[in-house]
């Protein structure tokens, strides 16, 4: 007798709900343990869920797009001596139509809204008349209010209503004076997302304020129709390109950086790294130069405590850590990530090494969970393997310093009597002027160089 059980989502971190972007099963597909079933992308980071167990997928409970927590059911699966014949029967009874129907979905959710249309034109005239009193017709965020008496009202309602959106979205946005015309849709297909609408009501209530010289007072990038002048193609940017682009700019904005540049003579490092590697060429895990790194952070943090802090919201008050957790940043496919390394200062070079490579490795198959993402003291950027001289990498608050690091290279180095040739490795020391002062910033690199210089120095 075959058995039918719900395959749950499971623990997603401290995130109340998670997007599917993508759902990777069908209803009659055998899967194995392990498979991956759909894909979760949180504000930082994608994850597959594998299944727990193997069998066949009877039905498929979620869809792109919905959100999901922790314990919400994403299909039934049915597992034992019968789970072969129920995959037939699901391919004969329609499985073969129910890909068809979901990758409509979108299509049929833009259809049923069309079919709502005079319903919704009903609710939209009864937002209108009960539109706020003193509303001006030209106001930058209220275009149901530009449309009100206009000869052309009928028109942009039209455009309104054939705007790829649900119901629910549709309604969310007459609630807030929202010209779906005017949002650019992320979901799928271009669908437009509760999310979608509140960025937009957001940015036209901060437009006025930029105008009038508030907030940074930049004008807006002009939009320019970049086909004039050759042929091009047009990519949407992956989620995780849009967070990490939209973190990366409040950071910018909101801390003042400073860069420190120093060198680090890495030529006795580079060879006991390479003695090591030779000592245990049968093993899987290599040591890298970031390990090293990481071991140098520990020691630099409890020398300059002020570096592994983190201002309070208010700006008033510093939050000093006792633990060390180093942020690495995994250059992915989808775009950058920067899991987490906790207790570094407890583990061996060979424990960071592996694990390593194994979160850089889960990084790339969208398998960091949420958890791994936090908890970070400072963060190591390193570009050695790409190449480059120097960068300035940007703070990731609410850590206070980032380290940076470009190509080692063999430079002449003058020790007294002749130069000689050594293995020099750039530093760039980004850090929060509010917290860190450029001596502090200064120390910290010069140390951070001694170390690298002679690896004894981290055993003190």
């Amino acid at each position: 007798m075959s058995q039918t059980k719900d395959i749950p989502v499971p623990d997603v971190g401290d995130f109340d709900e998670v997007e599917i972007i993508e759902v990777l099963v069908s209803p009659g597909d055998t899967i194995e343990a392990e498979d991956s079933l759909i894909t979760l992308e949180s504000d930082k980071a994608s994850m597959e869920i594998p299944a727990p167990e193997g069998g066949t997928v009877k039905e498929v409970k979620v869809e792109v797009g919905q959100k999901v927590k922790e314990g919400d059911t994403i299909l039934t699966l049915e597992a034992g001596e019968q789970g072969a014949s129920g995959g037939d029967e699901a391919d004969s009874d329609g499985g073969d139509a129910e890909p068809a129907a979901e990758e409509s979905a979108d299509e049929k959710t833009s259809e049923k809204a069309d079919d709502e249309a005079p319903g919704a034109n009903k609710e939209e005239a009864a937002s209108k008349d009960t539109a706020p009193a003193g509303e001006e017709p030209t106001e930058p965020p209220k275009p149901a209010g530009r449309e009100r008496g206009s000869p052309t009202a009928h028109i942009e309602q039209e455009k309104h209503l054939k705007a790829h959106a649900s119901p629910g979205v549709r309604r969310f946005a007459r609630e807030l004076g929202a010209d779906l015309t005017q949002v650019t849709g992320s979901g799928r297909k271009g669908r437009v997302l509760k999310e979608d609408v509140k960025a937009h009501v957001k940015q036209a209530m901060e437009a006025p304020a930029a105008a009038a010289g508030g907030g940074l007072g930049v004008p807006p990038m002009p939009e320019i129709d970049f086909s004039e002048f050759g042929e091009i193609e047009t990519k949407p940017l992956t989620k995780i390109n849009k967070l990490t682009g939209q973190n990366l700019h409040r950071n910018w904005v909101t801390v003042p950086h400073v860069t420190q540049f120093d060198k680090a003579d890495i030529t006795d490092l580079e060879a006991f790294r390479k003695e090591l590697n030779a000592e245990n060429r049968d093993s899987s895990v290599k040591i890298t130069l970031v390990s090293f790194l990481i071991k140098a952070m520990v020691s630099a943090l409890r020398e300059f405590p002020r570096f592994n802090s983190s201002l309070d919201p208010a700006g008033e008050k510093l939050i000093f850590k006792k633990y060390f957790h180093v942020g690495v940043a995994v250059d992915t496919p989808d775009g950058l990530v920067v899991p987490v390394l906790r207790d570094v200062d407890r583990k061996s070079l060979n424990d960071l090494a592996r694990e390593l490579m194994d979160i850089s490795q889960a990084a790339r198959d969208k398998k960091l969970s949420p958890k791994q993402m936090k908890g970070g003291c400072i963060s190591i950027s390193s570009l050695g393997g790409v190449g480059g001289t120097a960068f300035t990498p940007i703070v990731n608050a609410p850590e206070v310093a980032i380290l940076g690091v470009s190509k080692a290279s063999t430079e002449p180095v003058w020790n007294g009597e002749e130069f000689v040739p050594r293995l020099m490795l750039p530093l760039s020391l980004s850090y929060d002027h509010r917290v860190i002062d450029g001596a502090d910033a200064a120390r910290f690199t010069t140390y951070v160089g001694r170390l690298l210089s002679d690896t004894r120095r981290m055993l003190l």
